[in-house]
């Protein structure tokens, strides 16, 4: 059958990137150099929330010297829960005497990130809810990384039967419960490269609108906890990870669910994915590409099947075994702080329920509009208007759209 809405894997995932793990900061000013604070720039401009070198509107100043302290709106659109927000609360913080910058393989300056801490809370319009927190965590001048958060969710869903021979029939649904994600990742030598071990745990309970609907699943479609170690390995070669201009970013990751560390099912995660950047026109245009593959296989429950994961098509809208997506963004730095971007992106689900030669592509296409709120950062902000095949969604964006 054919997934349609939105899966509890997402919505989860959403909860926690929204506020924490999709800060991942690389603080450099443009030309790689650190950025300083100036003791005059309050008076030389008219404020903390003023930058130094235009005087437009900025809030470097306020995270990298008042204790970093950002607040994250967060809004969303999907069509699977509906219109609703929330706002996430996140704090920089540098350990004493920790090193800020590392030479990178090709020789660059690299800015080490500060460690960050988070705490968010959402809602939507259709009784949705989530909330909780977790950080990104530096030690020895950024030879070990921690990533680690926790979430508590209730989600009202809707799971789309395949309509290969009748109408789809919409099965209403609630999950409700918790998640936790856990990854610690080594630099190998001096490379840009990092080792991760993590472990993944979701405990759901999982209720129908008529309860008759259970019996449309399995046992193992139906399975209300999960539990599983996974192994990571990425490069970066970014010069931001916040709003990248050049370089690229490869990983791939599996993620193992057994009985034997506390799962219902046992079943097996990939991905693979490639983001890469390229500038060109003095640096007034940055064209952007990225290639995404996921897969899964055994016991699946199908709140966690790989989905086409394209801004202008509802998350999980559709979902087999196999997912693979491809996608373009052509940003235009048309000021210092404005810059507007396009964007086309095609995916395409397989697996169970065809073969890839028979599935069909779904094309999304959109536009944007940035402004660079923290110069320092290289952090740009924004909204997208995008379209699909059934549905029209407006996202904001808070740094790159990839993640």
């Amino acid at each position: 059958m054919r997934r349609h809405g939105l899966t509890v894997a997402s919505v989860l995932g959403m909860a926690c990137l929204s506020g924490v793990f999709a800060c991942d900061v690389v603080a450099q000013e443009t030309d790689g150099t650190t950025a300083a604070a100036d003791p005059d720039a309050t008076a030389t401009h008219g404020g903390l929330l003023h930058d130094q070198q235009d005087g437009e509107f900025d809030m470097s100043r306020w995270l990298l010297e008042h204790k970093g302290f950002l607040p994250v709106p967060i809004v969303i659109s999907d069509p699977a829960v509906g219109y609703g927000g929330g706002l996430a609360a996140v704090f920089f913080q540098r350990p004493k005497g920790a090193a800020t910058t590392r030479k990178t393989t090709d020789g660059r300056e690299q800015q080490i990130a500060p460690n960050i801490f988070g705490a968010m809370a959402l809602k939507t319009e259709n009784g949705s809810y989530a909330y909780g927190g977790g950080a990104m965590l530096h030690f020895r001048d950024d030879l070990w990384r921690y990533t680690g958060g926790v979430a508590k969710s209730s989600f009202n869903l809707d799971f789309y039967t395949s309509g290969e021979i009748l109408e789809p029939v919409a099965i209403g649904y609630n999950a409700d419960g918790v998640v936790s994600l856990q990854k610690i990742a080594r630099r190998l030598g001096e490379q840009d490269l990092f080792l991760g071990l993590q472990w993944t745990y979701m405990d759901l309970e999982l209720g129908f609108d008529v309860d008759s609907d259970r019996d449309r699943f399995n046992d193992r479609e139906l399975a209300e906890r999960t539990s599983g170690l996974g192994l990571s390995l990425q490069y970066d070669q970014r010069d931001n990870s916040f709003t990248p201009n050049s370089g690229w970013l490869g990983k791939i990751e599996g993620n193992f669910y057994d009985g034997a560390i506390g799962s219902d099912s046992d079943f097996q995660s990939y991905r693979s994915s490639v983001y890469a950047y390229l500038p060109f026109g003095d640096d007034r245009f940055v064209l952007g590409g990225r290639a995404d593959v996921r897969w899964a296989n055994g016991d699946i429950p199908f709140y966690r099947l790989p989905f086409i994961d394209l801004r202008g098509i509802g998350s999980a809208r559709y979902a087999d075994t196999r997912a693979a997506v491809l996608e373009t963004e052509l940003r235009w730095n048309m000021t210092q702080r404005w810059a507007l971007v396009g964007f086309l992106g095609a995916g395409r689900t397989w697996g169970e329920h065809a073969d890839f030669g028979d599935a069909q592509s779904q094309v999304a296409k959109g536009t944007g509009v940035r402004y660079l709120i923290a110069r320092m950062l290289r952090l740009y902000v924004g909204a997208d208007y995008a379209w699909g095949p059934e549905d029209e969604t407006v996202y904001i964006q808070v740094g790159s759209a990839w993640r």
